[in-house]
């Protein structure tokens, strides 16, 4: 028996947060019709309360970028929970909730990534740069 991998066709906005001992950044990555914008927020708490403060944005081809979501297999994510390896005293966490194909994805770990997690990381940061 073989089973297909489910191809996104399309999203309507997907949030990636990484929070580590000092800092918390938000990429959110919104479909705008022939484009996606990615927008980078670091989490804010000096008033108080916790602030979302944007800090860069860029906008790519949304089928370069869809394309590139189904070469990560993003869908494969859903339901991934990393638990913190043993021994692991620092690091970071991700929390990855979207909604494609009009479904809800949502991924998480600590220190414990799914494949091609990196490979996603790393190409928002590039895009922002």
């Amino acid at each position: 028996m073989f089973f297909r991998k489910k191809e996104i066709t399309s999203f309507s906005k997907i949030n990636l947060r990484i929070s580590g001992m000092r800092l918390t950044e938000v990429y959110e990555i919104i479909n705008k019709g022939e484009s996606a914008e990615l927008t980078l927020f670091f989490v804010n708490y000096s008033s108080g309360e916790k602030a979302l403060v944007p800090q860069k944005s860029a906008e790519v081809e949304l089928s370069e970028f869809v394309g590139l979501l189904n070469d990560w297999n993003i869908l494969g994510w859903n339901g991934f929970f990393g638990p913190n390896p043993r021994h692991v005293r620092d690091g970071y966490m991700f929390l990855l909730e979207a909604e494609i194909n009009g479904e809800k994805v949502r991924a998480e770990g600590s220190n414990n990534f799914p494949k091609h997690y990196h490979e996603f990381v790393n190409y928002c940061r590039n895009i922002l740069n």
